[in-house]
C-alpha cells in the first residue's frame, strides 16, 4: 500500500513544528570567558548580553525559568531605573546607587515585603522565618536573630570554623595528590558542618548533618522560584505545588530541627549554641511567642542563610584562584608570612588582606543572592518613574556589580580594587543586601569565608577538571550548573 502523500507531508511539518517548539522552549545560555596569563587578566564566566527580539514576554519568562542570569542586555548594564510589563505585571529594574539607597533605606517599609516568588517558594520551608517575614513579626524576630549572630559572637564560634576546616584539610590530604572532589558539594558540606556546630550544638552528628544538607539541596532543585501565578494578575501569587519529592525534603529537614529544638527545650542541648540562645532568650521574653514551630522556622533560616551562600562562595573562590594563579601566588605567600606553619585562626583573620579581598571580589562577582527582588505595598516613585501598588521592584547584584561606571573592568577578577582604604560607593556593593534588611550574619559569613580560604589553600592548590565548562545559574541562590568538579594539589 502507497503512503498518501498528503499525509507524509503533514507528517514532516508536525516533526519540524515539534522540534522548532522543543528548541524554543530549550532556552540555551552563552557563556563568555576568558584568560589571558601573560597580561594577569582573568574574566571568569558570565552570560553573555541578551540580544533576543523585544516584545516576547513569553521566550524572555522562559528564558529567566531556565537562567535568571541571561536575560540581561548589555543597556542593562548602567546606572539608571527602568520599568516594562510583563503580562500586565509592572517590573521596575533599580540598578543606581541612590535609588537603591531610596529602595531599601529611605522608603524601606514600602518596599520590605519580600515578594511572591520569593515568599512561595519558601515558606513551605521556612514558614514566617527572618528571611521572609515582614511587618511585627520581622521588627520582633530581627532584633532577636540579629543579636545571635552578631559580630561580637563570632570569635565565640572561630574555635568551630578551624577546627571544622582543619578536619576538611586532613580528609583531603588523605585522598592523595591530584584528587578529583566536586567542590560545590566538598564547601557545602564544610559549611554545612559549621553551621549545624554552630546553630544546632555538637550533638547533630555527622547523619543528620547530611540529611539537612541533601534536604536543603533537593528542596531548592524542586522548587520554582518563579511564580506565573503573580504574573497573570495574582498579586499575593498561587502556591507552589507540593510533590512527593518537595514533602520528602522538607519532612526530612523539619524532622531534624524539630528534635533538636525539643532537646533543647529539655535541657539536653549544647550550651553555647545558637538555638540554646534563642531559647534562652523566649523564656526571658514570652511574648515573642516562640513556639516549638517558631523556632524551628528561625534555627531552619539561620541554617540556610548561614551554609548555602558561603559554600557558593567558597566554591567560585577556587575557581577563581584556578583561573588567575598570580593571585593564588599572593594569598599563599600572605598566609606564609601571617600564620607560618602553623594552621590559620580567627585571630588572624583581620591581617589576611589578600584573602578578604579575594572574597570580597568573589562576592562582587557571584553575589549568591544575585537578586534582591521587593513588593511594591504601595504605590511610589523611584528615580523618576511611578512605580504601581504590588510591582515587582528588582534590585540585581549581578549587573549592579558589574557596571562600568561602578566598578572598571566590570567582569574582570581583580581582588586588588578591594584593597587599601577605597571602598565601593555606597550602595553599589550589596552582597549580602542593604538597609534594615541587611543580612544580620553578615560578619560570621565574611569571617567563616576568610578563614576557611587559609586553612584550605595553605595546605592545597585547588584546578578546575580539565575540559570542565564553568557556567553560572541562578535558582533560589548563584551556583555553578552540576557542580564545580576539581582536583586537589598538595602544596
Amino acid at each position: 500500500m502507497v503512503p498518501d502523500l498528503h499525509l507524509i507531508v503533514l507528517g514532516h511539518k508536525a516533526r519540524k513544528f515539534c522540534t522548532d517548539m522543543l528548541a524554543w522552549l530549550d532556552q540555551k545560555t552563552e557563556i563568555v570567558e576568558h584568560a589571558d596569563q601573560a597580561t594577569q587578566i582573568f574574566e571568569p564566566a558570565h552570560a553573555a548580553y541578551y540580544s533576543g527580539r523585544p516584545g516576547q514576554p513569553l521566550k524572555l519568562m522562559l528564558q529567566a525559568r531556565s537562567d535568571f542570569l541571561s536575560i540581561w542586555r548589555r543597556a542593562d548594564y548602567r546606572e539608571h531605573v527602568a520599568e516594562f510589563k510583563l503580562f500586565g505585571r509592572q517590573l521596575v529594574i533599580v540598578n543606581s546607587p541612590d535609588a537603591i539607597r531610596y529602595v531599601v533605606a529611605k522608603r524601606h517599609e514600602n518596599f520590605e515585603r519580600k515578594t511572591p516568588q520569593m515568599r512561595r517558594a519558601l515558606e513551605y520551608l521556612l514558614g514566617d522565618g527572618l528571611f521572609i517575614s515582614d511587618k511585627e513579626t520581622w521588627k520582633q524576630r530581627r532584633p532577636l536573630v540579629s543579636d545571635i549572630v552578631h559580630k561580637n559572637r563570632v570569635p565565640a564560634f572561630g574555635a568551630i570554623m578551624q577546627n571544622t576546616a582543619s578536619e576538611l584539610a586532613d580528609r583531603w590530604q588523605g585522598l592523595g595528590d591530584g584528587a578529583e572532589v566536586n567542590a560545590l558539594f566538598e564547601m557545602a558540606g564544610l559549611t554545612a558542618e559549621i553551621i549545624s556546630r554552630s546553630v544546632f550544638g555538637n550533638d547533630l552528628g555527622e547523619d543528620s548533618a547530611n540529611a539537612v544538607t541533601e534536604g536543603f539541596a533537593s528542596y531548592q532543585a524542586l522548587v520554582d522560584s518563579i511564580n506565573l501565578g503573580y504574573f497573570l494578575g495574582f498579586d499575593e501569587g498561587l502556591p507552589i505545588i507540593k510533590t512527593p519529592s518537595l514533602r520528602r525534603s522538607v519532612k526530612r529537614i523539619h524532622r531534624i530541627i524539630d528534635q533538636v529544638i525539643e532537646d533543647h527545650l529539655a535541657g539536653k542541648g549544647d550550651n553555647s549554641s545558637m538555638v540554646e540562645l534563642l531559647i534562652r532568650r523566649q523564656r526571658r521574653n514570652p511574648e515573642l511567642k516562640l513556639d516549638v514551630v517558631a523556632l524551628r522556622n528561625e534555627a531552619a533560616t539561620i541554617f540556610m542563610a548561614g551554609h548555602e551562600t558561603t559554600a557558593a562562595t567558597l566554591t567560585w573562590a577556587w575557581y577563581l584562584l584556578a583561573g588567575a594563579p598570580w593571585v593564588e601566588e599572593a594569598v599563599h605567600a600572605e598566609i606564609e608570612t601571617v600564620c607560618g606553619d602553623r594552621v590559620p585562626s580567627i585571630d588572624d583573620v583581620a591581617k589576611l588582606d589578600w584573602c578578604r579581598a579575594v572574597i570580597e571580589e568573589t562576592l562582587r562577582l557571584y553575589p549568591p543572592v544575585p537578586i534582591l527582588a521587593r513588593q511594591a505595598a504601595e504605590a511610589d516613585e523611584i528615580g523618576g518613574v511611578k512605580v504601581r501598588k504590588a510591582a515587582l521592584v528588582l534590585i540585581v547584584p549581578w549587573i549592579l556589580h558589574r557596571t562600568e561606571t561602578l566598578f572598571p573592568e566590570p567582569h574582570r577578577f581583580y581582588p586588588e580594587r578591594f584593597l587599601g582604604e577605597g571602598r565601593p560607593t555606597p550602595y553599589s556593593y550589596i552582597p549580602f543586601a542593604a538597609g534594615p534588611r541587611v543580612c544580620p550574619g553578615l560578619q560570621f559569613g565574611l569571617t567563616e569565608a576568610i578563614l576557611c580560604l587559609a586553612i584550605l589553600a595553605q595546605r592545597f592548590r585547588v584546578r578546575v577538571k580539565e575540559g570542565h565548562k564553568v557556567q553560572p545559574q541562578c535558582r533560589l541562590t548563584l551556583r555553578p550548573r552540576g557542580g564545580m568538579p576539581v582536583t586537589l594539589h598538595r602544596r
